[in-house]
């Protein structure tokens, strides 16, 4: 077995720091779409309830749901 120079060693070294680095990156920005999606889904769903609350008269139910919808847009900062 062959043992490898320092600089050799420090190329890989710093080749192994520079993929980590972006596999770090990568998983943030699919934990951000994620996220996004996650969101998106959660509004559309609720925007229908609290239409469907508009549509049947029912104060009370379009109260409740524009609170959550509220505290939707809060818990994810938008």
């Amino acid at each position: 077995m062959k043992d490898k120079s320092y600089t050799e060693l420090m190329k890989i070294s710093a080749m192994n720091r520079n993929q980590a680095k972006e596999n770090f990156i990568q998983n943030l920005y699919i934990e951000i779409m994620l996220a996004e999606i996650q969101l998106t889904l959660e509004k559309e769903k609720l925007v229908k309830r609290i239409d469907n609350a508009i549509d049947d008269n029912d104060k009370e139910t379009f109260l409740l749901l524009s609170k959550e919808f509220i505290e939707l847009t809060k818990r994810f900062g938008t």
